[in-house]
């Protein structure tokens, strides 16, 4: 009997508003929210068909999932707030006109920006080479703080930019939390000084020289946790000792991916390609 099995823990690549895959992902691994517990690498939002669906249904089992938040999902909350437009490709607006966005809007914002469970840690994108996993949750804890404080919108407002790049502990205010939200959200590529690289996006193939993955940095103090990540779909399934990368570009045509802690075992759907756009705009 179901009862009896032991609790699962599936955690699932990017979904971006692809409602349909999610719901067909859950069914092909017999999801129980009642039993199991579902972790989310981010983006549950933007680009997809259905993105206010795919927010209903995680604040419904809130108790049940764990989603920390992508670059998307940042996105939808300051363009919410009006700091930035829509871009022309987002698919935001059935959320800003729902009778219930402020309510999702809450609840997307105090989501977490990074787990951690025993040796698992789960963040939407990557790490600077200087935070071990102990920084990455107090780095972490000072940007929920910050989005569930009363001067959240202060943060959104100064969100966006790339500077500073590279980390240092005596950052402070506004560049020290862009520099977390920046790492935390969109990391892909260093420079060999450890310095963040948002430009390039396409896959460990054609990795530009004098850049190396986020992981494959020589200094990287992180090297002993196993790093659950997604924001990569030019990457695709990633399964390493160190780091296991899910986005598997559900979105763009690819699959919608799940991997089972437990036994490190993976399950997959096929997408429908919602946009085909050129691959560097990927992310």
């Amino acid at each position: 009997m179901r009862g009896l099995l032991r609790m699962s823990t599936y955690v699932i690549g990017d979904i971006q508003g692809c409602y349909a895959a999610f719901l067909e992902l859950l069914q092909h691994i017999t999801f129980d929210p009642a039993h199991d517990r579902l972790w989310i690498t981010g983006d549950l939002v933007n680009r997809g068909e259905n993105s206010l669906a795919v927010l209903r249904w995680c604040r419904a089992h809130d108790e049940a999932v764990v989603a920390v938040l992508g670059n998307h999902d940042l996105h939808l909350l300051a363009v919410a707030e009006g700091y930035v437009p829509a871009h022309r490709k987002d698919t935001l607006e059935m959320i800003l006109q729902a009778a219930d966005r402020e309510v999702l809007l809450d609840w997307l914002r105090h989501r977490p920006l990074a787990h951690r469970q025993e040796n698992w840690l789960m963040v939407h994108a990557g790490l600077p080479p200087e935070w071990c996993g102990a920084d990455t949750l107090a780095h972490a804890h000072e940007l929920e703080q910050a989005l569930r404080g009363l001067r959240w919108r202060r943060f959104l407002k100064h969100m966006y930019g790339n500077e500073p790049r590279r980390w240092h502990p005596a950052l402070e205010g506004q560049e020290r939390l862009r520099f977390i939200a920046n790492a935390l959200t969109r990391t892909r590529y260093l420079h060999a000084d450890g310095s963040l690289e948002f430009q390039h996006k396409l896959g460990l193939n054609h990795a530009p020289a004098g850049l190396v993955a986020w992981f494959d940095h020589p200094h990287r103090q992180s090297r002993n946790m196993r790093v659950l990540i997604g924001h990569w779909s030019t990457l695709g399934l990633l399964l390493r000792d160190d780091v296991v990368a899910l986005d598997t570009g559900c979105l763009w045509g690819g699959a919608l991916t799940a991997f089972r802690l437990e036994d490190e075992r993976c399950f997959q759907v096929s997408c429908h390609a919602r946009q085909i756009p050129p691959q560097a705009g990927r992310g």
